[in-house]
């Protein structure tokens, strides 16, 4: 049954540019002011052991790390070296998190998401205190979701993105896999994104290509350092670390050689406690532990392989700690928050390496605490507990409803938000701060896909009237 209906034609003078963008710039200049709060409320920018050393150190001495880090985020630290402050490193990632909602506010509303819609999908980013306290810390986190968010607006820019975009889009997904290697498959998805558009070959290569060649480029730089052609060194040590939580040697039957990696009665609340405890099996094998990572993947591939339905039960029961009520403390050991603390938090000065980038990057390099009044006004901002898991959850849903009913959409965006936040629990282990990229990929994916499901088909029947199906 067809109903035709005559529409007036839009008045375009009551839909100006400024008055769409009013809401958004609200929102973003309350975003920037909290902002501008935190860097009053915290003297300095906050330290992480040993990731914000190793990640400085890198930066002056440009190698790449052996272990868990490549050296994206250094490059990122090393062109704000000249300034010698970690306060100003600390600015230039506020700065980089209000982008980030800014990008994903035009994305949506390229692709004609009303404005309260576009703007509501960029509030976690831009107001989340999980996003912001690491925007103030010593971290790669804020760089990998801008480079992601801005591949993501980049091949979504043009219902077919060209050649050119393509490989930008390749290029700044390179960049984030260089900053965090788990952004690395990425460029997968995004390929096989564009061949499924039927786009032609030739962007889906140039995205491959642009993606790829940094890759090599840095494995081949990896390689002359460290002897092996990878992007880190640590890839089988995690994943051993995983399979410490179901591994049954009686059912992987190991080698000789990969029997002193089995369970040995150690047992840690948490995968990722398996790569530092003294006790588990890997630290008591001679040597550094990441000298034993082929050894550890080894037992890990072969762990997997004899018990897949105990890895994927692990990897899905950890994977549901991002969608509880109530933050979930995982290892317990960390205590989960969704506030601005106050205190002070003194850096550990008995290592050398403190003192050394102190002397070569920050002179000014301390520990950093809370400063009021303003600490006392950041403790009252209360954003709600909830809209970490359960309602995360909900948008997560309701851009895989919108995938089913129109993929051509949503799918680019939830795949990336399904795949950042299943992949470092398979790779590793389930850590509230490694599940912060999946949600702005997830929010956007809702933000195209429930237009589409709650909207009526439309068909132009003439000169100002339209068929409604429905």
């Amino acid at each position: 049954m067809a109903l035709t209906l005559a529409v007036p034609r839009p008045d375009r003078r009551a839909t100006g540019p400024a008055r769409g963008h009013r809401l958004f710039a609200v929102v973003l200049l309350l975003a920037a002011a909290l902002r501008v709060l935190v860097m009053l409320g915290y003297d300095t920018a906050r330290l992480y052991w040993y990731d914000s050393f190793t990640y400085l150190d890198t930066a002056v001495h440009l190698r790449p790390q052996g272990a868990f880090h490549p050296a994206g985020y250094s490059w990122f630290l090393r062109a704000l070296r000249p300034f010698h402050s970690v306060e100003l490193v600390a600015g230039v990632q506020h700065a980089m998190g209000l982008a980030t909602g800014m990008l994903i506010y035009v994305l949506l509303r390229r692709r004609s998401v009303p404005g309260w819609g576009a703007a509501l999908a960029a509030v976690p980013v831009l107001f989340d205190p999980a996003f912001v306290r690491l925007e103030h810390a010593v971290l790669s986190d804020t760089l990998v979701i801008f480079l992601i968010t801005a591949a993501l607006l980049t091949l979504l820019w043009r219902r077919e993105p060209s050649a050119r975009a393509a490989a930008a889009a390749g290029l700044l997904l390179a960049l984030a896999g260089l900053t965090r290697t788990a952004a690395v498959p990425l460029i997968g998805l995004a390929a096989l994104y564009v061949l499924l558009r039927r786009a032609s070959w030739r962007q889906a290569a140039a995205l491959a290509v642009a993606g790829l060649l940094p890759l090599l480029a840095y494995a081949g730089w990896y390689a002359q350092h460290h002897g092996r052609f990878a992007l880190s060194g640590s890839d089988g040590v995690a994943l051993w670390a995983r399979t410490m939580t179901f591994a049954d040697c009686s059912v992987i039957r190991p080698g000789p050689d990969l029997a002193a990696l089995c369970p040995n009665g150690t047992v840690l609340d948490a995968a990722s406690e398996y790569v530092w405890d003294p006790r588990a099996p890997l630290n008591r094998l001679p040597g550094d532990r990441f000298a034993h990572n082929d050894l550890a993947r080894s037992f890990a591939l072969a762990a997997i392989a004899a018990q897949p339905l105990d890895y994927l039960r692990e990897v899905a029961r950890d994977t549901s700690l991002a969608f509880t009520w109530q933050p979930v403390a995982h290892p317990a050991r960390m205590t989960p928050s969704t506030t601005f603390p106050r205190g002070s938090w003194p850096l550990p000065e008995e290592h050398a390496l403190v003192g050394k980038v102190r002397q070569e990057y920050d002179p000014d390099l301390r520990g950093m605490r809370s400063v009021e009044p303003y600490a006392s006004v950041l403790a009252v901002y209360q954003y709600p507990w909830f809209l970490h898991g359960s309602l995360f959850g909900v948008v997560l849903l309701a851009g895989g409803a919108g995938v089913l009913a129109r993929p051509r959409s949503a799918l680019l965006p939830w795949s990336f938000a399904v795949f950042l936040l299943v992949a470092p629990v398979a790779a590793l282990d389930f850590d509230h701060r490694y599940v912060l990229p999946a949600i702005p990929m997830a929010c956007v994916a809702a933000a195209l896909a429930v237009p589409g499901l709650l909207r009526r088909e439309y068909r132009v029947a003439g000169p100002g009237r339209t068929t409604v199906r429905g």
